[in-house]
């Protein structure tokens, strides 16, 4: 059954206005500003398409193409490599040859692609104001005070922080300098323990201080390493000290950081009893970037790469509600036609700034790298580059990565 076909769901495309697509000019007010010299292709260029391929082929081997799971169908079809944030830092990373690394991502994963490969090349992002709100909630200043407030609690001794990766190089690099790790949503669960171990172990008193998405904080520490939720506190940056008292923070276990996915945070438990009824039998699986009572009420909880993996080695016929970003929901189930894939929610939610790199702004980077201008460029500060490899390679040294 193809996705539109669904009983479940009703889609509609959100409209492209909304979502900033073309970004000609500036909007400042957007995350980091959108501003592209020069004229975008129109998205209704019939040459498009060609115009992509022509300059894809003339860059050749000089340029490597990364798209993440969640960019639009007409990106991925340049894409040399697709996968999760970290599977595509790794790949920019091993390919040295490549003078130019073009990341079909956000900014956070643009700064880690930087960050793993060497000086001689270059990264580049299609729109810079492809960004995270996820990485957006925690800024370096407020992640410096809120080390300062455990310290005033006198927990700082015994509080490791481990950054989630869909965060920026500057937290990165606060965790590297604090002795801390980097982790992704497939292997919280050994960064945490390896972070507990550094402080007594988990049936200790030490503490972690997760950043920035508090729902796979939690989700980990409850479901897979037995903590309670009681064990959790969130510091909220907005709040003086972070909305809790010096003995709050003294009980807590996992201090976890007020921030979420704008995609995943919409899922409710709501939705999936409605999943359950419209389709008897379905397989609820979801990202454990989601609420904990969607998580709770789910048949499987995973990675993307994990929800990949399971619909591929589904049995024919079943079927599946699948709560993560709808481009790659949309292109599971053109993928599997013989089974049944519908949407979580009922309403369509794309991840708009990730849905901002289209094909006019990747033909107008890729074209301006053919004419000798090279748009866009991330780099991240050495010292940061510095620490938040340390973090990077610690999380590499964990068994199992």
């Amino acid at each position: 059954m193809s996705l539109t076909d669904s009983p479940l769901t009703t889609f509609a495309e959100p409209a492209p206005s909304a979502l900033l697509l073309l970004g000609r000019g500036a909007d400042l007010s957007s995350e980091r500003g959108v501003e592209c010299p020069g004229d975008l292709p129109a998205a209704s260029d019939p040459d498009l398409v060609e115009r992509a391929r022509a300059a894809r082929a003339a860059l050749g081997d000089r340029a490597f193409v990364l798209g993440h799971h969640y960019q639009r169908d007409e990106v991925i079809d340049f894409a040399d490599v697709t996968g999760d944030s970290f599977k595509l830092a790794r790949e920019a990373a091993a390919r040295p040859e490549a003078e130019f690394i073009i990341f079909c991502g956000v900014h956070f994963m643009a700064e880690s692609a930087d960050i793993l490969t060497s000086d001689a090349q270059q990264v580049v992002l299609p729109d810079l104001a492809a960004g995270c709100s996820m990485a957006d909630m925690a800024a370096i200043h407020q992640v410096e005070d809120a080390w300062d407030v455990l310290a005033d609690a006198g927990v700082v001794e015994q509080t490791v922080p481990v950054t989630y990766m869909n965060s920026s190089a500057a937290i990165k690099a606060f965790t590297g300098r604090h002795g801390g790790t980097v982790c992704t949503s497939s292997n919280a669960h050994v960064a945490l323990r390896w972070a507990f171990d550094k402080v007594g172990g988990v049936d200790g008193t030490g503490k972690v201080l997760f950043m920035p998405d508090q729902h796979l904080g939690r989700n980990t520490a409850v479901r897979l390493l037995g903590l309670s939720l009681d064990d959790c506190v969130v510091y909220d940056p907005r709040k003086p000290g972070g909305g809790l008292t010096a003995q709050e923070l003294r009980d807590a276990r996992m201090i976890l950081w007020r921030g979420h996915c704008s995609v995943h945070g919409r899922f409710t438990e709501r939705n999936v009893t409605e999943a359950r009824a419209a389709v008897p039998g379905i397989n609820v699986i979801v990202h454990p970037e989601c609420r904990h009572e969607v998580v709770a009420a789910a048949d499987q909880v995973g990675s993307t790469e994990h929800i990949i993996k399971a619909l591929d080695a589904a049995e024919p016929g079943s079927a599946w509600a699948i709560g993560t970003e709808l481009n790659l929901v949309r292109r599971l189930a053109k993928a599997h036609p013989d089974k049944q894939v519908h949407y979580l929610d009922s309403t369509v939610c794309f991840c708009s700034t990730m849905n901002r790199i289209d094909l006019p702004h990747l033909v107008w980077a890729m074209e301006s790298l053919v004419a000798g201008r090279v748009v866009n460029r991330i780099v991240v500060d050495e010292d940061d580059a510095r620490w938040a490899r340390a973090a990077l390679d610690q999380m590499l040294a964990l068994p199992g990565i």
